[in-house]
């Protein structure tokens, strides 16, 4: 235990899975916007791949939403799932909003 009031301590995780319809997935363009928007909010935020692949049940490792390079590591193709994470008090603002990027809404 440790001697800090927890009261205090208390983080909000949120958990949002979403499919990426944004056509180029999130490389370059996309993948920059979205480490931009990341990096505006005060929680922590990752972006992970339930599958990695067709039949395997491996999930990817856990990226920085803030770091494009990070992101376009997990190559997130348009139609591929992503779980979105956030620790933090505007967590869940910060995930609407980059859910807006992942997926946008059909125009």
């Amino acid at each position: 235990m440790h001697p800090h009031n927890h009261k205090e301590q208390t983080i909000h995780t949120v958990e949002r899975r979403l499919v990426v319809t944004e056509k180029a997935g999130l490389h370059a363009r996309p993948a920059a916007l979205f480490a931009q928007t990341a990096a505006r909010y005060e929680a922590e935020i990752t972006v992970a791949r339930p599958r990695v692949s067709e039949g395997s049940t491996a999930a990817s490792p856990e990226v920085s939403a803030r770091s494009v390079l990070s992101l376009m590591t997990l190559n997130v193709r348009c139609g591929d799932e992503i779980v979105l994470k956030a620790r933090g008090a505007d967590g869940a603002e910060a995930l609407d909003a980059l859910a807006v990027i992942a997926a946008p809404a059909p125009s």
